[in-house]
């Protein structure tokens, strides 16, 4: 049996919100101090209840989400659908634990024990070794003066005190609403966190991954500019993304344009400019491409200039290497399509790590499972590389299939991951901000698994 209670309303900005009472009437809440506005809403819902003897509903909605709850006379809170009855509850639930928390604190910034760091004392080091008396090689210099005798009782040890909390990692919360009412971090919202910090750690020294397939329209360039996002976005700066493409390549047509039209071939030609000690490190700003939203440099091609006349040569790729060297941390590589060019080779040689992209389509996997069993023969480095090799699934088109390939990736013992479907990769400018929630995430558990081995 469905049961009619009075609705409240709550329409909720990042800051503020219009609450609406179950008879039209509109206030204005404002969050005080530090407090999330949710929580303030939740409280003001509570009061509600209290004042008509009688549970309500609380229906929200704005930018911080939506959300239809049950509030308690007695201030509990609880979620529900629209069809949801009211039901007996032997014991409190977690979001009524939550909410009782919240009734019965006497202000609204009231930090939740989920936020509380706890305060370690580290073990004390070893005993100090006393240094002895300086040994000098004038003997006129006078003897230091007698010391008086150490009484014979040992000292007592004492624990020296640690007030310094040292924090490895920020603590885990939980997302929207969820926060508000002071509940646990859910499994998924752990693990995304966990993804994000890999992400964003900074290595000792600079490493490179190669975006690798030998067929074309599986999402390389695509995954190229994502990952390069995904790094510079919950990483910081130094990122470079490097158009490897000597056939038309895309990279530069599907990212932001800086004020100059320069290319890898010209900062070939000015090596040597690039190189000298004084020379600044922000004189790689003429040569590259930054990308103003996600936070990276594009290398780019010239996709209107023949292949015959952008081939580089082992030694100029080794150049062009020891000038990003420079200036960035992390380089993904856009390999282009011919697996035996000389440029291709060489960047195999100087990656560490590989992503390999695929489409669902059946050729495309294919052709990534050959690419695999042809590195683990050329090379033992390279044989490295493809084992430890992340594989992409793009699902472009909502394709049955993208699981069943993924899954078979996954039984052969690679690491994959799955990006959903999502129209803004497709074609035109690849933003990560425009990307899906879904697709998103999706992207920085690809990040994730590609930094592991570093």
């Amino acid at each position: 049996m469905t049961i009619t209670r009075p609705i409240a309303r709550a329409a909720v900005l990042d800051g503020y919100a219009t609450f609406t009472l179950p008879d039209g009437t509109a206030t204005r809440l404002i969050a005080e101090d530090d407090s999330d506005i949710r929580r303030t809403v939740i409280q003001r819902a509570q009061q509600l209840a209290a004042e008509l003897g009688h549970d309500i509903e609380l229906v929200t909605t704005g930018t911080l989400g939506s959300t239809h709850l049950l509030i308690g006379t007695e201030g509990s809170v609880s979620q529900l659908k629209i069809e949801d009855t009211i039901e007996s509850i032997e014991e409190p639930s977690p979001l009524h634990r939550a909410a009782d928390t919240l009734r019965q604190s006497p202000i609204l910034d009231t930090v939740p024990a989920s936020r509380q760091r706890t305060r370690t004392t580290p073990e004390p080091p070893g005993p100090r070794v006393a240094a002895g008396p300086t040994q000098h090689a004038d003997a006129s210099t006078q003897p230091d003066p007698p010391q008086p005798e150490a009484p014979q009782s040992e000292a007592p040890q004492r624990r020296r005190p640690s007030f310094i909390v040292t924090e490895t990692a920020p603590p885990v919360e939980a997302n929207g609403w969820r926060r508000a009412l002071g509940m646990k971090p859910t499994p998924h919202e752990e693990q995304m966190a966990a993804a994000q910090r890999i992400v964003s750690s900074h290595w000792p020294e600079i490493k490179r991954i190669s975006v690798v397939n030998g067929k074309g329209g599986v999402g390389k360039t695509t995954t190229v500019a994502c990952l390069a996002a995904t790094f510079a976005r919950f990483g910081g700066g130094g990122v470079l993304a490097w158009d490897n493409n000597p056939t038309r390549g895309t990279l530069g047509w599907r990212t932001e344009a800086a004020a100059h039209n320069a290319t890898i071939q010209d900062m070939l030609e000015h090596s040597d400019r690039l190189l000298e000690p004084g020379m600044p490190l922000s004189t790689i700003a003429g040569y590259v491409h930054h990308q103003t939203e996600d936070r990276y440099d594009v290398l780019r091609s010239n996709p209107e200039m023949l292949a015959i006349r952008q081939q580089i040569a082992n030694a100029e790729f080794d150049r062009l290497v020891e000038v990003t060297n420079r200036s960035y941390r992390l380089v993904v590589f856009d390999s282009g399509n011919d697996e035996s060019a000389e440029r291709w080779l060489r960047m195999v040689d100087h990656s560490h790590q590989l992503v390999i992209p695929t489409s669902a389509a059946p050729e495309s996997a294919e052709s990534a499972t050959l690419l695999l069993e042809a590195l683990e023969q050329r090379s033992e480095y390279s044989a490295w590389l493809a084992q430890n090799a992340v594989i992409v699934v793009i699902d472009g088109e909502r394709n049955a299939r993208t699981q069943t390939i993924a899954a078979e990736f996954r039984d052969a013992g690679y690491r994959t991951e799955v990006v959903p479907f999502d129209p803004e990769l497709k074609s035109g400018p690849l933003r990560f901000g425009r990307l899906g929630k879904m697709t998103q995430e999706a992207w920085i558990r690809v990040a994730a698994e590609a930094a592991r081995v570093f």
